[in-house]
């Protein structure tokens, strides 16, 4: 995990990721990356890469309070404070595009939650408390996406990716996992359209697929990246039948986009343990760059790259609690670990649970 890797835009020291964690500590009002966030991505950039908390594409898609945005001018301003801290120490940085979908409540996104059919399941969101302050609240009944609704969001996408640009980011990684707007179009349970964007696996694909084609064909195929995460059914009620034979086509479509990486999300929520053999058919259907996530440790981390499944093994929540991952992975230092204290400040709050963790101290 600590050869470098050479893509052919992508070029990293290493090959351990920072996941990409929603934090919520941006400014307010306006949703603005600041000097804080600067100092946490920065901390944590001996990483190969790091992959940011999700960004908002537009005010339409956000769905948890305080989520740092990528749609207006002071937002671009405050991310390239982030993306020079992180070049100053080396390193590299994609930033997440992000659209909750119906995952959300117009107390955040001051508009009604989109999705491809008008579907509500049981489900929370961090956001305004009716009381003051913040916590998790119900969601709120979806609306069932026009085509020009789809269309516009494609467009807000591919704007958001060139603000990327603009902010200094090395690329962008489109979240299609989760349970949010572009995973509810790829499963049945979510997608009861009559149109060409539901009913069979090409149409379900198709909002998915046009947007990262259209991201490729703006930025270039190197610095566009996607999340999926087909063995997690956060986000809905039931499995999916064809998620399998339904993700084995995506990366059919995606094959010849030559992308920076696919990001597989794994092992969280409600989940299928991942099988060496989907791992082989992955493989025999996609031949570039794969990042696995998903309560990796050291060692089967290590067992994803030697057996060749992967090409990036990323790390979340040890990254909060050990800015040096990367060192203590490389000399058996000891981690801190992540426990309840750690939780409770993982949305929103100051400089404690953020910046405050101290790097390994060897004694000698």
């Amino acid at each position: 995990m600590f050869k470098a890797f050479k893509g052919h835009v992508l070029e990293t020291k290493n090959r351990i990721v920072m996941a990409p964690m929603t934090r919520s500590r941006s400014t307010q009002p306006g949703d603005i990356p600041n000097e804080m966030m600067a100092t946490y991505y920065r901390q944590r950039a001996s990483a190969g890469l790091i992959i940011t908390e999700g960004a908002p594409v537009s005010a339409v898609a956000r769905g948890y309070s305080m989520t740092p945005g990528i749609y207006t001018p002071a937002q671009i301003e405050g991310w390239k404070k982030v993306t020079e801290a992180v070049h100053q120490e080396g390193g590299k940085i994609f930033i997440q595009l992000w659209h909750v979908g119906r995952r959300s409540h117009s107390s955040v996104s001051g508009a009604e939650p989109l999705a491809p059919s008008a579907i509500k399941i049981p489900d929370q969101v961090f956001g305004p408390l009716p009381e003051g302050g913040f916590g998790m609240i119900e969601t709120q009944q979806p609306k069932a996406m026009s085509e020009q609704d789809i269309q516009a969001t494609t467009s807000d996408f591919v704007q958001a990716a060139q603000n990327a640009m603009l902010a200094g980011f090395d690329g962008v990684e489109v979240h299609a996992a989760h349970g949010y707007l572009f995973d509810t179009f790829l499963r049945l349970e979510s997608n009861q359209r009559q149109d060409r964007y539901g009913g069979s696996q090409e149409n379900r694909l198709r909002f998915l697929v046009d947007t990262l084609q259209a991201l490729t064909q703006t930025i270039g195929s190197g610095r566009v990246a996607v999340r999926i995460s087909p063995h997690i059914g956060e986000g809905f009620t039931g499995d999916n039948p064809d998620i399998i034979q339904l993700t084995l086509a995506l990366l059919q479509h995606l094959q010849p986009m030559n992308l920076a990486y696919v990001h597989f999300s794994e092992n969280i929520s409600r989940y299928v343990e991942v099988s060496d053999a989907f791992r082989q058919q992955v493989r025999s259907v996609y031949q570039h760059p794969i990042m696995v996530a998903g309560k990796l440790t050291k060692q089967s981390a290590q067992r994803l790259l030697d057996q060749h499944y992967a090409d990036f093994v990323a790390f979340g929540t040890p990254f909060v609690t050990n800015p040096d991952l990367v060192a203590r992975f490389a000399h058996d230092w000891p981690l801190t670990e992540f426990d309840a204290d750690a939780r409770l400040t993982l949305y929103g709050g100051g400089e404690a649970g953020y910046i405050d963790y101290p790097v390994y101290q060897a004694s000698f």
